[in-house]
């Protein structure tokens, strides 16, 4: 389980903490539509993701050739809170990004 203090390292870097706002709001998403909703490469948004799936905040399910990730289902009600609160108390976190979940999914499949 993911302690304290790296829960608060992952939200001060931004692309983490946009992906896990991002994940928090759609339950689950594709690589592929976290790419589109960061504007960042493949390479990038993996990094990201695997740091946070080191510390046991996400976790994900290859389907086929595409990944999904969602949050850790063992995170913390508390830690939830925070990720929900941030997103609904700071709307300009996620007005840069994207638009995701339009029915089909960045890369062309469905969910």
């Amino acid at each position: 389980m993911c302690d304290t203090l790296t829960f608060y390292k992952a939200l001060s870097e931004p692309t983490r903490l946009i992906s896990l706002l991002l994940l928090s709001q759609h339950g689950e998403l594709c690589v592929c539509d976290l790419m589109e909703a960061l504007a960042l490469s493949q390479p990038k948004i993996s990094r990201h993701l695997a740091e946070l799936r080191k510390h046991q905040l996400v976790v994900a399910e290859r389907r086929g050739k595409w990944v999904y990730y969602q949050l850790h289902p063992t995170l913390p009600e508390w830690m939830r809170g925070v990720l929900r609160t941030t997103a609904i108390n700071n709307p300009s976190l996620l007005s840069s990004v994207t638009p995701v979940m339009q029915g089909n999914t960045a890369c062309g499949h469905h969910q």
